[in-house]
């Protein structure tokens, strides 16, 4: 059944096929929805490096994106966590 909230159907099974959570993958559907594929394509991989950013870094990241029970974590699991956000 089709969700309302999904703008592009096909673009956010095809995130989620690769492993995205299913926010992560409505922002990435609904942003080619409105903007087009291929500029949001263009856009996306300019942000630095989570391995070369500092645990204290990543959490001010965390907290920007909402990733739950960051104030426990580890840098690794911050990165992790951010990656799977």
């Amino acid at each position: 059944m089709p969700n309302p909230s999904i703008k592009d159907e096909k673009t956010y099974e095809e995130v989620r096929k690769s492993g995205a959570s299913k926010e992560k993958a409505a922002r990435v559907a609904n942003a080619a929805a409105n903007e087009g594929r291929s500029k949001v394509s263009r856009r996306g991989g300019k942000s630095s490096s989570y391995d070369d950013m500092t645990k204290s870094e990543l959490y001010d990241r965390a907290k920007k994106v909402g990733v739950a029970g960051r104030s426990t974590m580890s840098k690794s699991q911050l990165v992790k966590a951010l990656r799977n956000h």
